[in-house]
């Protein structure tokens, strides 16, 4: 592996990371929670836990994963605030019509993190700082004066994303060759993305305790903590070199929840897990993939809730009857293993995807007629379905009894690396 030396005094990459984002978006959306401590919860209950904090509830040791009853007794006056998903898909959308007037978009990694590679006549230190002000005004006057990002600025988007940790909120960080070493030599091996607790370990074994003590070592060293060219790469990254990222595909398609207090019974949980079938299988209509293999995993309610995973093959589909069909079966396991009295969480995934122009006929069963006459029946309902539900809102035609949670929705949610289509909060 070999590439040219890399600029350290390149400003070619931004990187934009939204602080305590949903967080941010529920002061904004509502006047009367700004500058209160708030949790942004999966649904109200104390058992569950924060998926964001507000930065007045940051001040009192609330973060991300922070049970709420623990929370509760950290700050009194916390205010929980149930996830609206579709609100804050819909201020993302916001913001990324704010940052394209100044800089292209090469990457949306997630729901409040983006990258840009500044154009040619942008990437002076001055001209990319004037970049960095333009978004944080824009995004003040015309999105939200609520909404805070910290932006980095360096010679390659791995610098950038790391330079945004460095000032929260609202900072801006700009690395080159003259902070560069002195900057990353202050932080801890797991402030750099992409090194995690067992990465860690497996640095320490090898007498890597340090960033300044990585930075030293070669890059075939990195490649054999690593076990792969993964640890080459990070090594260039980290010294500035401007990598092209691998082009990646879907592995798999699902949708999961954990259900309102009041949807927890064996019955109303299957009512539920339909729901969130038909939604994976939605989503997978709008690529051009099928899926070979159907799995279930659900949780136990309570203390010590046991929990179920299973997964089953079948012929490459996409439509909802063959998945649900699948879904009855896997269920029917699940209770004959568990027999839960509650259940807290349902996972639908579909994996084993594949282009229709990869799958061999065989596959496809085509040697039994009847089998394609169904199966061509059930494509076609399933797209009609779609097509209706689109045109005349979520659920206007469904497949049994659609259960009613405090979001208004089933299923569709924003994870690390999916943003959700705004149609799918109205399938």
């Amino acid at each position: 592996m070999f590439f040219s030396p890399p600029n350290q005094n390149s400003y070619s990459w931004l990187f934009l990371d939204l602080n305590s984002y949903f967080a941010s978006v529920e002061q904004q959306d509502r006047p009367a929670l700004r500058g209160k401590p708030i949790a942004i919860t999966p649904l109200q209950s104390d058992s569950t836990c924060a998926i964001a904090a507000s930065y007045e509830a940051k001040k009192f040791g609330i973060k991300t994963g922070t049970k709420i009853y623990e929370a509760r007794r950290l700050c009194p006056e916390l205010i929980c605030v149930p996830a609206r998903h579709d609100i804050y898909v819909e201020y993302h959308h916001k913001i990324l019509a704010e940052v394209v007037k100044h800089t292209p978009i090469n990457k949306v990694w997630s729901i409040d993190e983006l990258s840009s590679k500044l154009p040619p006549n942008k990437q002076t230190k001055e001209a990319a700082s004037s970049v960095a002000a333009r978004i944080k005004a824009g995004i003040a006057q015309n999105v939200g004066a609520f909404i805070k990002c910290s932006i980095g600025i360096a010679p390659n988007g791995f610098l950038a994303k790391v330079a945004t940790d460095m000032m929260k909120p609202d900072g801006l960080v700009i690395l080159d060759q003259e902070n560069l070493t002195s900057r990353l030599f202050d932080l801890q091996l797991t402030d750099l993305p992409g090194i995690n607790v067992n990465m860690k370990a497996r640095l320490m074994k090898s007498g890597i305790y340090s960033v300044e003590q990585f930075w030293n070592i070669s890059p075939k060293h990195a490649r054999a903590i690593w076990g792969s060219v993964g640890g080459e790469r990070f090594w260039y990254r980290l010294h500035g070199y401007d990598l092209p990222d691998e082009e990646t595909h879907p592995s798999m398609i699902g949708h999961s929840r954990i259900l309102d207090l009041e949807l927890r019974s064996p019955e109303t949980a299957k009512q539920v897990a339909r729901r969130l079938t038909i939604k994976a299988a939605s989503r997978l209509r709008r690529t051009p993939f099928y899926a070979s293999e159907f799995a279930l995993s659900v949780r136990e309610a309570g203390e010590g809730g046991q929990k179920f995973a299973m997964a089953c093959r079948m012929s490459p589909a996409r439509d909802n009857f063959m998945f649900l069909h699948a879904l009855d079966a896997l269920w029917g396991e699940m209770m004959a293993t568990l027999n839960p009295w509650k259940i807290k969480k349902i996972n639908i995934s579909l994996y084993n995807l594949h282009e229709q122009k990869n799958i061999t006929p065989d596959l496809f069963e085509r040697e039994s007629g009847v089998y394609q006459a169904v199966q061509k029946k059930n494509d076609a309902l399933s797209t009609v379905m779609d097509q209706i539900n689109k045109k005349y809102g979520a659920e206007a035609i469904r497949l049994g009894v659609s259960p009613k949670t405090s979001a208004g929705y089933v299923g569709t949610k924003i994870a690390f690396s999916r943003i959700p289509d705004m149609e799918e909060f109205n399938e």
